[in-house]
């Protein structure tokens, strides 16, 4: 079992830090457009301490997340229900961690401050990241796996 976690670490990670650049980043582009956030994707807008630039920040933070994502549990992801189970995942974890955790580090306020508009994007943009993590890794469970002959032929008739 120690073996198999082991394998699943290094997509784990991968799977995430794409998400934030697929998925996370294109839910961040649409609440921008839609006028909901004043954020920006794709920003490479530097960060403090380090002044890493916001983008490969979140790719990295996004692989840390991917890897508590594939040890939550060892069945995930292995049907596409994965996916609602990795939105509820990235919804919850990741949003909670960042108001009541990173939040006060950075000297802001707890929960987005409480400002709406801020908080959904939160909401949203993990959960989309959530999304895409499971997708990913579900797609590469297919890849990997195979579909068994039955179920392919039953897909194209």
């Amino acid at each position: 079992m120690a073996q198999a976690l082991r394998s699943r670490l290094p997509l784990g990670f991968a799977a995430g830090a794409l998400s934030v650049l697929v998925f996370h980043q294109g839910a961040l582009a649409v609440l921008h457009a839609a006028g909901i956030t004043p954020a920006t994707a794709f920003s490479l807008e530097p960060t403090s301490p380090l002044g890493v630039p916001r983008l490969f920040s979140a790719a990295f933070w996004g692989g840390v997340w991917g890897l508590a994502f594939v040890t939550s549990d060892r069945r995930l992801p292995r049907k596409p229900s994965s996916v609602l189970t990795g939105a509820l995942f990235g919804a919850v974890a990741p949003t909670l961690v960042a108001w009541l955790v990173v939040a006060p580090v950075k000297g802001q306020p707890l929960a987005a401050g409480g400002n709406p508009r801020a908080m959904l994007t939160g909401v949203v943009v993990n959960a989309a990241w959530g999304a895409g993590t499971a997708l990913l890794l579900w797609l590469w469970h297919r890849v990997t796996e195979g579909v068994p002959a039955g179920e392919a032929a039953a897909r194209r008739a």
